[in-house]
């Protein structure tokens, strides 16, 4: 009975002393605070996906790390990014004003809607759409990034 008592003791201790090690080397996150300024109207919604990688910046909607819409409550909103790994990113912006989550364009590709892209670069018909070396930044703390709607493209 007693080499039991013991064989128990030394399972316990090993199973605390493995959920201690995972604890130890759990990677740490970071959180990411986004806020949109410049919003022209109270209607609608402000969606924000945020990409790890140039794959998918900034259109796709299958291709984001997170994403998420905030209602328009004032001439900026606020969306925060919780449990990030350390990393590049970039974050693409739509004033949706008719919910369906996704930047409308009219013939020539030019936006219908409000849009904003991290770091804030010119966008128009010279430049294209903006790469993901343009708009991305490092997060490896809690980061608060600032980006401006624009309602139509740059001259």
């Amino acid at each position: 009975m007693l080499k039991l008592s013991q064989l128990c003791r030394v399972l316990l201790a090993t199973l605390v002393s493995i959920s201690f090690a995972k604890t130890v080397n759990a990677e740490p996150t970071v959180k990411l605070t986004v806020v949109v300024n410049g919003i022209h109207h109270q209607k609608g919604e402000i969606c924000l996906r945020l990409y790890p990688s140039e794959r998918g910046f900034p259109t796709s909607n299958n291709s984001e790390d997170q994403s998420g819409c905030v209602k328009i409550t004032g001439s900026s909103v606020k969306k925060e990014f919780f449990g990030l790994k350390p990393g590049t990113y970039a974050v693409a912006v739509v004033d949706d004003q008719n919910g369906d989550r996704k930047l409308n364009k009219d013939f020539f590709g030019i936006p219908k809607e409000g849009f904003g892209i991290s770091k804030n670069p010119t966008v128009s018909i010279e430049t294209g759409t903006p790469k993901f070396r343009d708009a991305s930044f490092v997060v490896n703390k809690d980061t608060t990034v600032n980006i401006i709607i624009k309602y139509s493209l740059d001259s």
